[in-house]
C-alpha cells in the first residue's frame, strides 16, 4: 500500500537534513525502535510493537539508496520479521524536505507491505496511525534539534590596581640590621638544603629497596587473573502501542458494529420473554 504523511519541524532546513541523514540522532525519536548497528549507508535495529495483549518484536535491517543533497531527498529500504514468525513488514520510504516559515517541512511517501496481525487493521487506519506516529518523531526530532539556550553571564570588574608602598629612608642602623638579618637566613638556608638532601638520599635508597622487594614477590606469585565483567545492560525502549494510537478512531469504526450486535441481541431476548 502507499501512504503519505508530512510533519513540520521548527529547525533549520540543513540542521534537519544532517539529522535525518544519522540513523543514531533519529533512530531514538522513533517510537519502539533501537538502533543496534550502523556501517555505512546499511543499519539494522529492532522495533517493539504492542498490539493490546500481543507483543511484537521485528528485528530486520535498512539502507539509504539515494541522498539527494541539492533537493534534500532521501530514499529508505527497510524489512524486518517478526521474531516470532508472526508477521513481516517492508517498506520504502522517501523523504523531502523544504524549507518553511523559518522552519522545515517534510513530506513522506511510502510504500508498505505488511503481514500477520498489525495488517488487520486496514489502510485507512494504518494510515492514520502511521500519522500519529510521524507527529511524534516529529516533535522529538524538534526537542533534540531545539538550540540550547546560552546561560547568562556576569561580566566581574578588577579591583583598582593598589600603588606600591613607598620605601622608607635607610638608616646606618637599619643598614647594619638588614646585613645581620640576610647572614642569618643564609646559614638556615644552608642547613635546611644539607637536610633536604640527606632525606632525599635516605628516601631513594627505601625506595630502591622495595622495589627489588617487589620484583622477588612478584617472581614467585602466581599470575593474577582479571576479574570477569558483566555486560551492562541496553536501556529498554518501550514498544509503540498501536491501540492507543488509534483508539478513538477504532472505536468509531466499531461503533455500527457493536450498534448492530446489540440490536440482535435486544431482538432475540424478546422473543424468548413472548415465547
Amino acid at each position: 500500500m502507499k501512504l503519505e504523511h508530512s510533519f513540520t519541524v521548527p529547525a533549520e532546513l540543513e540542521t534537519v537534513w544532517q539529522a535525518v541523514l544519522d540513523p543514531e540522532r533519529v533512530a531514538p525519536c522513533m517510537p519502539g525502535a533501537t538502533l543496534t548497528e550502523v556501517t555505512g549507508d546499511t543499519f539494522k535495529g529492532s522495533v517493539k510493537v504492542k498490539l493490546g495483549p500481543i507483543s511484537l518484536l521485528y528485528k530486520g535491517n535498512g539502507e539509504f539508496l539515494e541522498k539527494d543533497d541539492a533537493a534534500h531527498k532521501v530514499t529508505i529500504k527497510a524489512s524486518g520479521k517478526d521474531s516470532r514468525g508472526a508477521g513481516t513488514a517492508a517498506a520504502t520510504v522517501t523523504l523531502t524536505l523544504t524549507e518553511a516559515d523559518g522552519g522545515t517541512h517534510g513530506t513522506v511517501a511510502s510504500e508498505l507491505s505488511i503481514t500477520g496481525k498489525p495488517a488487520q487493521f486496514g489502510r485507512g487506519l494504518i494510515s492514520e496511525v502511521g500519522g500519529k506516529i510521524l507527529d511524534t518523531f516529529a516533535t522529538c526530532l524538534a526537542a533534540r534539534l531545539a538550540p540550547a539556550e546560552a546561560p547568562d553571564l556576569t561580566v566581574v570588574k578588577d579591583p583598582p590596581a593598589s600603588e606600591p608602598p613607598t620605601p622608607a629612608a635607610s638608616t646606618p642602623a637599619a643598614s647594619t640590621a638588614a646585613a645581620a638579618s640576610a647572614a642569618a637566613e643564609a646559614a638556615v638556608a644552608s642547613a635546611a638544603s644539607e637536610a633536604a638532601a640527606a632525606v632525599a638520599a635516605d628516601h631513594a635508597e627505601a625506595k630502591e629497596t622495595g622495589r627489588k622487594a617487589g620484583e622477588a614477590t612478584a617472581a614467585h606469585a602466581p599470575p593474577a587473573t582479571k576479574p570477569k565483567l558483566a555486560p551492562a545492560p541496553e536501556p529498554e525502549t518501550e514498544p509503540i502501542d498501536l491501540l492507543s494510537y488509534a483508539g478513538p478512531s477504532l472505536l468509531k469504526r466499531a461503533a455500527p458494529l457493536l450498534a448492530l450486535v446489540a440490536a440482535i441481541l435486544a431482538f432475540v431476548t424478546l422473543r424468548r420473554r413472548h415465547r
